[in-house]
């Protein structure tokens, strides 16, 4: 019993910063909340709602209300004018022989409204890529989600292999600091020659360089972890209660579409709507406008004739007396519009086309995927079966052989060479445990279904 003290201690020590026992279920729980891709594409998908919403307005009507107050004169003359780049003065008068000064105030009031009664579909065709667009955001979130867990659970196992094979090098080392004690009590007895304890101390360093790889090894790997979760540096201590039991769903033919494939999908679906919102753009516009308009002026109806006519008075200048309106229909058909949209189909039908050849690629990728998976199960699964023998066979030649040494009927080599291979196996049987989880996570990467792997936590 105390002999099992030291690794106690020793392990206790090497990981006196661990806190509670971190479970898979949580790590991946804690990861896909603090990554920064899913919070942002999370964020994408709830604009891309927005847009829906907002796209929908397009069927409602332009309607613009104006009112203007103005004060200045009314001068006018026969003759043509252009106001280039929009500037003009809409004053409007007689045109007297000569310029005059007289000035007082004017207002115009109007309400006008154009809608695009009938535009060919097109309205419906945009608000049909908004909402393919907003399904490429849910998809793009949920392969993003997916491929976090899948790297979490990795990179978990990672580290749940990592500290196994210390808990197995610390074995070994302990095993050789009781060999390397036994030939020095031996030497100094004067039973045996003192190369042997000098041999045995050899195999006490090679365990404590071994066991220090490991240990870089498995730092290495826990800051794999800490950076997928996005969490403060901290030493995790995982649960490995699970690890020696083979998965239940490892058999399991269950296939789902993989998000992954989704996404690159609902691409090929936006791009395909695209194409047919451009095609819309060969079409004319039908528009229905209505335009009622109201304006006061200071200048009197009799200011043809007389001049003097007019009144500088404020309110006088701005009360409505004239009214107008004007109800139509236009149609509007930018004919040169016809080739240039002849060119921009054509380029998002060479989009579409590239778009599905990237998803024919992720597919055959998945497929060969998920049968490397099939053959990395049917592999750890033997290997499975094998460990415990080559663990027990090791075990029992190392006692024989250090038994055998203890009574001087065989040398150090053979007992170095027992206890290199109990070593072996041991870290061999640890490798191969975790392969079988991983195989079931590469499966489950493939085959899209993460739920056939957590599930059985």
């Amino acid at each position: 019993m105390f002999k099992k003290w030291p690794i106690f201690l020793l392990l206790l020590f090497s990981f006196h910063s661990y806190s509670q026992t971190l479970t898979l279920k949580d790590a991946i729980e804690r990861g896909v909340f603090n990554y920064g891709t899913i919070k942002a594409k999370s964020k994408y998908l709830a604009a891309s709602k927005e847009t829906i919403k907002q796209t929908k307005t397009d069927y409602l009507p332009n309607v613009t209300l104006s009112a203007q107050q103005d004060y200045g004169t009314v001068n006018g003359q026969n003759g043509p004018l252009y106001g280039f780049g929009g500037y003009g003065v809409a004053s409007s008068g007689l045109p007297l022989p000569q310029q005059n000064w007289n000035a007082a105030f004017g207002a115009l009031y109007l309400v006008n409204v154009n809608w695009e009664v009938f535009s060919f579909g097109r309205i419906r065709e945009r608000i049909n890529l908004s909402k393919v667009e907003s399904e490429r955001s849910a998809k793009d979130l949920d392969q993003e989600t997916f491929q976090q867990k899948i790297k979490i659970a990795a990179a978990y196992l990672n580290l749940l292999a990592s500290q196994r094979l210390i808990v197995s090098q610390q074995k070994n080392l302990e095993r050789a600091t009781v060999f390397h004690n036994t030939a020095a009590a031996r030497v100094k007895n004067g039973l045996l020659a003192g190369v042997d304890s000098t041999l045995a101390y050899a195999e006490v360093s090679r365990a404590v360089i071994a066991l220090n790889q490991l240990k870089d090894r498995a730092k290495e790997e826990n800051n794999k972890l800490v950076a997928l979760m996005g969490v403060g540096i901290e030493d995790f201590v995982l649960d490995s209660s699970f690890v020696r039991r083979v998965p239940k769903a490892i058999l399991s033919n269950a296939v789902t579409l993989n998000p992954v494939l989704q996404y690159y999908k609902s691409r090929v679906d936006a791009g395909k709507q695209s194409l047919k919102l451009y095609k819309k753009e060969y079409y004319p516009t039908v528009n229905l406008i209505g335009i009622y308009q109201t304006r006061g002026s200071g200048f009197s109806p009799e200011y043809a004739s007389n001049q003097h006519a007019f009144s500088q008075n404020y309110l006088d200048g701005i009360s409505p007396d004239r009214q107008n309106y004007l109800f139509g229909i236009g149609l509007t058909w930018n004919l040169t519009s016809i080739a240039r949209t002849g060119k921009k189909v054509t380029a998002q039908q060479y989009t579409v086309s590239g778009l599905q050849d990237e998803y024919d690629v992720i597919d055959q990728q998945l497929k060969t995927q998920l049968d490397a998976a099939e053959a990395k199960i049917k592999f750890a699964l033997n290997n499975y079966n094998e460990a415990p023998k080559q663990v027990r066979a090791a075990r029992q030649a190392y006692l024989q052989k250090t038994t055998l040494y203890k009574n001087g009927l065989t040398n150090l080599v053979d007992v170095t060479q027992a206890l290199y291979a109990l070593n072996r196996a041991e870290i061999d049987s640890d490798i191969i445990y975790t392969n079988v989880w991983q195989s079931l996570l590469m499966k489950a990467a493939a085959s899209g279904d993460f739920d056939l792997f957590i599930n059985e936590f």
